[in-house]
């Protein structure tokens, strides 16, 4: 059972991935994951969200923005987890140019974390509202 004000998690698989992880990854990812739900809950821009899997990894997508899939690092994956973002997309390189000292990235792919790092919500909230709303400032 999901803890309390969190939503369950609908797609067997996506679960799996989740309960598979060691306890204090797993901690780290569902709170990414909270953080996804409610910020995508926030705006009235941001289209319903469909959790799945992309390359086995829990992904969320819509159709007003670009997907964001959350998972342990590549490089260090017992100690660091990150969020992923579509490479091709100017996502990390805007949130390098708006937050330049908060976060640790990855190329141009990913926002990365140390199990022991605070996470600076508000600054992620931003770049996750910028992922999801990506296709709708492209437009415009």
């Amino acid at each position: 059972m999901p803890p309390r004000n969190e939503q369950p998690i609908a797609n067997a698989k996506v679960a799996a991935i989740f309960a598979a992880a060691k306890p204090a990854m797993r901690r780290k990812l569902l709170a990414l994951r909270k953080l996804i739900l409610e910020t995508a809950a926030e705006s009235r821009d941001v289209a319903a969200i469909d959790e799945t899997l992309r390359w086995g990894e829990p992904a969320y997508v819509c159709k007003t923005g670009s997907p964001i899939r959350i998972a342990p690092s590549k490089s260090e994956p017992t100690r660091k987890y990150a969020m992923y973002f579509i490479c091709t997309t100017n996502l990390v390189d805007s949130f390098r140019t708006l937050f330049p000292n908060v976060f640790r990235y990855q190329g141009n792919r990913a926002i990365e974390f140390d199990l022991h790092d605070d996470v600076p919500i508000p600054e992620l909230k931003i770049c996750i509202s910028m992922a999801l709303t990506y296709h709708l400032k492209k437009k415009s």
